[in-house]
């Protein structure tokens, strides 16, 4: 059964790569992937999202009516997209910027102050690894020795500082989050 999940926020938040990077280790663990990015015209500021559809098998649609799934960076995307997740579906939410709550009781509701982490960091472009860590250890789609790979391959290796900065925005994540 597919697993699709929806990546939202404004452009410049990394939103896209939250989704291609997932795409793409879900592909290097041999899972059917489909990868589907939407954008308004802003190169930043404007809105942004993805979604994610994940499977052993083909996958017949890559829309998502009713996804798994969101992962909301802002206000609007959460206005925008909370309803859409399926009965017991599960929302991660930017808790940095977004203050209100989602209206529905019948989700899972994770809530990562991933602005303000990248911030104690010291970079605030890592929020988003922040966030994609923090959505692998509650979801368990790949590993993150898969996904930090992946993570490596689609960024380069030129720096080795900012892979640096990824791997530990990325471990900062997946360990704010309990088991």
């Amino acid at each position: 059964m597919a697993t699709k999940t929806i990546f939202s926020g404004f452009g410049g938040q990394g939103v896209l790569m939250m989704g291609y990077s997932l795409a793409h280790s879900a592909m290097s663990n041999g899972y059917h992937v489909t990868y589907l990015p939407s954008y308004g015209a802003e190169m930043r500021g404007g809105t942004a999202n993805c979604t994610v559809a994940i499977d052993k098998d083909e996958i017949a649609s890559p829309v998502a009516s009713e996804p798994d799934y969101l992962v909301a960076m802002n206000s609007p995307s959460l206005f925008t997209f909370q309803n859409k997740i399926s009965s017991g579906g599960v929302i991660f939410l930017n808790s940095s910027i977004i203050k209100e709550t989602p209206k529905r009781s019948d989700i899972v509701l994770y809530t990562i102050p991933c602005v303000d982490m990248a911030q104690d960091m010291g970079n605030n472009r890592v929020a988003n690894i922040i966030m994609v860590g923090a959505f692998i250890k509650k979801t368990g789609i790949v590993t993150p020795e898969i996904y930090l790979k992946s993570l490596e391959t689609i960024l380069g290796s030129k720096k080795k500082s900012a892979a640096e900065i990824n791997r530990r925005a990325f471990i900062a994540g997946f360990d704010y989050l309990k088991d």
